[in-house]
């Protein structure tokens, strides 16, 4: 045989051998014996090498056991959070396979990750090998997500993230069977050669116009697992239906499930009555679903909840944490079906003070599963036949709630106004509109005493000196402080200088903008602020809420956090054997910095297929008109807040005129210098649609007007004539990928 194999005939070639055969061995064995043909050959090597299938033979390689020092492949962590790895050559010598190499990570070190290909000095332990990493080789194989093109020779993959502006080769080998316009996910397996970098792809996933493709493009870009492994569905799928063990019966009580009209799960119930020992007080119970009873430490279900961290909602799907056996079944309060709980009963002053609470395990049967709407129009009064024989009990809960605003009106937690749009899909996946969800006084109360229960958990668990996981919200940074302050006194509003920021100083400010033309502004300014928030074993106080003690108990479904304050208040009261374990224990840095890691990654997700689908929406309306305001400004042009959907689009500063303008970063804004035109942040314009990109979510905007008048031109000079460009809308989705990334890393 004298033809050069394929790359997967000499892969599946090597992993057939017992041994690492030598590049001469490769040869004789396929019968290349010219020059040229072993030149290929050695590059082919060389290839297969960077992708851990070969690894060349060196002196003292052979023998027994793995070397004192060599190439380890980083697999990933175990169940107990142990980083393994395995020997960096895939076929693997006798004794080397099953090998069990745990990495010793020192503290400063680049963190490691899956398919990192590291050199350490690997020690013999009783239970394998420890490798010590000395430095890290080549990171693991970078992930592509685009559409692939078949050519006449080979097929290309075009990226559809808004990070990336570059092609990659890949050949017919590699390419899996995908057709030509497919979306498809790939792995790099080498760099650039002849202009383009290389890449395999892994995986086909359809039609990337498909309207429901939208939110997976952004579950496969941002590496959310989105199916459920074999063991952990046949572990939900054994689960009980009801865990033994004793508890308080709380079956009596009238607790009822208040959620949005379209939600699978509830996980948990209210209720309030008049205390009978204080005048003018109440009694409020808040029960939550007791998942930990089914998701036990070091089980199936538990790892993959760690690793999922959190459920990520779509407007088309949801991605949760627990299989549906547990979120939409055995864990949801549903109406008249008794469910395990851990509960709160918590009394409330006539002035909406909590002066004391009470946690127990408890047996719940929900009264009813109502929606925000129905619950609202039975605070208002107005009765329907599910809340007929529930109106007394809703009307405790409100009044109770009432009460409760005394006592925020006196904490002052920040009070910001930022409607949340929501996408309206038909039911082919189609976006028929962009409205703004409206805020009722429903969604206030359940938020009111979620908030409530938190606190309640953090105060015990502190008391009783558990380890927890605290969600922590830190003041903002000075500088972030000082640019809010600008932005306030270019509205004519003032922020004071000289004293400890609270949330009542920021109240204050946006209070003094409230209904203004500079509200929306001052909110947005307000929020880009803050810090964001994360999950941390340290108690460093909620900023946000104003609170000194706050820790998630009241989602276990869909969060994690909320799982190990379960686990937490479990075994603090000595309720079972499923409390917190050793291992979580000493794990808690490691855990909340995995969740606080998923949540921004399912933040980042959701906003990315907001503006597809945004894009999608407007891509149908090239050449409207819009109103808006300017909600950034940045050297290369202006980011505009569309008033009718809410959406973000970019004016490239070459469309501003015939002339040039000057960036002023400190006061953010443009001038002309010809015109003297000047355009700053808040400022009401009037822009026409230029271009949109459904697959990028980038759109692109001329700017008609400002504050009311005609966009001023310049006199006739060097032109910097407009016309949208290709690609522009590409362009505008990766500068605002790069924005969203920039803020996260504040």
């Amino acid at each position: 045989m004298t033809k050069l194999p394929s790359k997967t005939e000499l892969a599946q070639w090597l992993a057939d051998q017992t041994d690492r055969p030598s590049m001469r061995d490769v040869a004789k064995a396929f019968g290349i014996k010219g020059g040229a043909d072993k030149v290929d050959l050695k590059a082919l090597l060389k290839e297969l090498e960077r992708e851990g299938l070969y690894e060349r033979r060196k002196r003292g390689a052979r023998g027994a056991g793995l070397p004192p020092v060599g190439i380890v492949r980083v697999t990933g962590p175990d169940a107990q959070g142990a980083l393994l790895a395995e020997p960096a050559d895939a076929e693997g010598r006798a004794g080397d396979k099953t090998a069990r190499i745990v990495v010793i990570e020192r503290p400063g070190q680049p963190a490691m990750g899956p398919g990192d290909r590291v050199l350490a000095k690997l020690l013999p332990v009783a239970e394998g090998y420890h490798a010590h990493p000395i430095r890290k080789l080549q990171s693991g194989p970078k992930l592509v997500l685009g559409i692939y093109r078949q050519g006449p020779e080979f097929g290309r993959i075009l990226p559809i993230d808004k990070g990336a502006d570059m092609e990659w080769r890949v050949s017919r080998d590699d390419a899996q069977g995908a057709r030509d316009g497919e979306l498809v996910e790939a792995e790099q397996t080498g760099p650039a050669r002849l202009g383009l970098p290389r890449a395999r792809i892994t995986a086909r996933l359809g039609d990337p116009g498909a309207p429901r493709a939208v939110s997976l493009i952004a579950i496969h870009q941002h590496g959310i697992p989105d199916q459920f492994p074999d063991a952990v569905l046949a572990e939900a799928e054994a689960a009980p239906d009801m865990p033994s063990g004793r508890r308080e019966d709380l079956r009596a009580l009238p607790l009822l499930t208040i959620d949005p009209s379209d939600a699978r799960d509830h996980d948990d119930a209210v209720c309030a009555a008049p205390d009978p020992d204080a005048a003018g007080g109440f009694i409020v119970w808040v029960a939550i679903a007791d998942v930990a009873a089914y998701v036990r430490p070091g089980s199936e279900l538990d790892r993959e909840a760690r690793k999922r961290g959190n459920s990520s909602y779509f407007p088309d799907r949801v991605v949760p944490m627990l299989p549906d056996r547990l979120s939409g079944d055995l864990c949801s309060l549903h109406e008249d079906v008794e469910r395990p709980v851990l509960a709160v009963e918590m009394k409330v002053s006539a002035q909406g003070e909590k002066t004391g609470h009470r946690f127990v395990r408890g047996l719940m049967r929900s009264r009813a599963s109502l929606s925000y709407e129905q619950a609202q129009a039975a605070f208002e009064g107005q009765s329907e036949a599910a809340t007929e024989p529930l109106m007394a009990d809703l009307g405790h809960l409100y009044a109770a709630w009432k009460a409760t605003q005394i006592a925020r009106a006196a904490r002052q937690p920040l009070d910001l106004d930022l409607p949340e749009r929501r996408i309206v899909l038909d039911e082919a996946g189609q976006v028929t509109s962009v409205a703004f969800k409206d805020r009722l006084d429903a969604h206030k109360v359940i938020e009111e005493f979620m908030v409530m229960a938190n606190v309640a958990a953090a105060e015990e668990l502190n008391a009783s000196r558990s380890p927890l996981l605290f969600r922590v919200h830190e003041e903002p940074t000075p500088e972030k402080i000082e640019a809010l302050r600008e932005v306030a006194q270019g509205a004519g509003l003032v922020l004071a200088k000289g004293q400890v920021l609270q949330t009542r100083h920021l109240n204050k400010l946006l209070g003094d903008a409230e209904g203004s033309e500079f509200d929306e502004l001052i909110n947005m300014a307000t929020l880009r602020s803050m810090t964001q928030a994360y999950y941390a074993p340290e108690n460093f106080g909620h900023f946000g809420l104003a609170l000194r003690n706050y820790a998630h108990f009241t989602s276990p479904i869909r969060r994690y956090s909320d799982l190990i304050v379960h686990r937490a208040l479990i075994r603090a009261h000595k309720w079972g054997d499923d409390g917190l374990s050793d291992w979580d224990i000493e794990n808690l840095g490691e855990t909340a910095k995995q969740i606080s890691d998923t949540e921004r990654r399912s933040m980042a997700a959701e906003r990315d297929t907001t503006d597809r689908y945004l894009a999608a929406f407007m891509a149908d309306r090239i050449g409207a008109e819009f109103k808006g305001r300017i909600s950034g400004v940045a050297r290369f042009g202006l980011f505009v807040k569309m008033d009718e959907t809410g959406a973000d689009g970019l004016i490239p500063i070459r469309s501003l005129g015939n002339e040039y303008f000057r960036h002023d970063p400190e006061t953010q804004s443009l001038t002309g210098e010809k015109s003297g035109t000047v355009i700053g942040l808040g400022q009401r314009v009037e822009v026409k649609l230029a271009e949109a990109d459904g697959m990028t979510g980038g759109l692109v905007l001329e700017l008609l007007g400002i504050e009311g008048k005609p966009m001023a031109r310049a006199a006739r000079g060097r032109s910097r004539g407009y016309a949208p460009r290709k690609g522009a809308a590409k362009k505008a989705g990766k500068i605002k990928a790069r924005r969203k990334r920039e803020r996260q890393k504040r």
